[in-house]
């Protein structure tokens, strides 16, 4: 970032503006001025000129001392959706297996540390953990996070690696350096990534990595369900044959629309 912000063309006033939008999440749906300002680390001054900026342009609106988005942001997330033609790539693949399956399927690229959800589609059967397009979680606790990981350039693990140790959810995750290199290993050498109980306690998944034209992992495909259902080694064994078939279906999919590869693909790990 550092480097982003010495050029002449970078304006950190939007990059403020951006980060009052991002801001407001589950845990904080409605905020006043100084949780915002504490949240995004700006001076109060400079975050109530955002805020007014925004509430102008119909993003935010004020309730009494609170601040909360307004529908109109949803405008952002439906555009990539719609110029990227995500639906027709990756939603068809997805509604087979949980078709077939009963589980649920996602398909996510990697945001820095996280894994961000592009598609899911969801069971009755609940889970704990609750998923929609755009959430987030941490890579290294994920299947599908870790699918991607362990095909990327080994620079980019290394500086991925060079964060650890790790947060730890359950006592199943892996927060070492070591223990997650020789993860990503075994993944490389497998073609794929199985998660029990890493994120949260009862949610087993698998996942496969999705490519682009020139073989560098970009996204991921999973199912998951819930640990009382299904074994780990049983999930592994019927999925994992439906999971390469969506794989490929989305990948041919991406060579009709080469745009979206280029959006997906992940600069570095960092």
């Amino acid at each position: 970032m550092a480097n982003v912000q010495k050029d002449p063309e970078y304006l950190s006033t939007l990059e403020r503006g951006l980060s009052v939008l991002r801001a407001f999440d589950d845990q904080h749906p409605e905020m006043r001025l100084s949780e915002v300002a504490a949240v995004t680390g700006l001076s109060p001054a400079v975050a109530r000129r955002c805020l007014n900026t925004l509430v102008a342009l119909g993003y935010v609106a004020q309730h009494d001392r609170n601040f909360l988005l307004r529908p109109e942001v949803l405008a952002f997330g439906s555009a990539f959706h719609s110029s990227m033609h995500l639906e027709q790539v990756c939603v068809p693949p997805l509604q087979g297996l949980r078709d077939e399956t009963g589980d649920s399927a996602s398909m996510v690229s990697l945001a820095g540390k996280d894994i961000l959800y592009l598609a899911h589609v969801s069971t009755n059967r609940r889970i704990r953990l609750g998923v929609n397009v755009g959430t987030r979680f941490p890579a290294h606790a994920t299947s599908m996070g870790k699918a991607i990981l362990a095909f990327m350039p080994d620079a980019d693990i290394e500086a991925f690696l060079a964060t650890a140790p790790f947060e730890k959810f359950t006592e199943h995750t892996v927060i070492t350096a070591d223990a997650m290199r020789a993860r990503l290993k075994d993944i490389r050498e497998k073609g794929y990534d199985s998660a029990f109980d890493e994120l949260d306690f009862g949610i087993v998944s698998v996942a496969v990595p999705v490519f682009d034209a020139s073989r560098r992992a970009i996204a991921a495909v999973n199912c998951s369900t819930s640990t009382t259902r299904i074994s780990q080694e049983e999930l592994i064994a019927s999925r994992l044959p439906l999971l390469h078939e969506a794989a490929a279906e989305i990948e041919s999919a991406l060579r009709r629309w080469p745009s979206l590869a280029f959006a997906l693909k992940a600069d570095s790990a960092t």
